[in-house]
């Protein structure tokens, strides 16, 4: 597995997969992302995740469709919760709006985007309200006899 090693919680080194990240990815990703709010001087608490390990985590989740408690942290740097927490905190800093200007426009500079046949798929997106509500389906099984008790 190609990979780099970072200290995980306990102090214990782990082996983490750069491939859901690229380099080139991150470069344009990391100028998108809100700074850090300042550690405490007194009680400074633990240690924050990096960025691009949550990153990591957020794409794993997303990616491979599985829940946030089975992010592997050995594999993406990070906690499937420490994942959430920072999709939740970018996503109310607007982070994933700009991100979507500046990806495609990179792409179609460098003539590897085209929209021409594009498709768009909502059959994974949850209806909130329910939808249109159908009407009850008409039974297809034959009548029952009359009983003659």
């Amino acid at each position: 597995m190609q990979g780099l090693a970072v200290r995980g919680a306990g102090g214990r080194l782990l082996r983490v997969s750069d491939d859901l990240v690229p380099d080139d990815l991150w470069e344009r990703v990391a100028p998108l992302l809100p700074p850090r709010p300042p550690r405490r001087r007194r009680y400074p608490g633990r240690l924050p995740v990096d960025d691009r390990a949550a990153l990591r985590g957020i794409v794993y989740a997303l990616g491979k469709g599985v829940s946030w408690a089975d992010v592997p942290a050995e594999r993406v740097g990070c906690s499937g919760v420490t994942a959430w927490r920072r999709l939740r905190d970018w996503t109310e800093a607007g982070v994933w709006p700009r991100l979507h200007e500046v990806l495609p426009a990179d792409l179609r500079k460098a003539g590897l985007l085209e929209m021409d046949d594009a498709a768009i798929d909502g059959s994974h997106v949850r209806a909130l309200k329910g939808g249109l509500t159908p009407d009850l389906r008409r039974s297809t099984a034959p009548a029952r006899e009359a009983s003659t008790t």
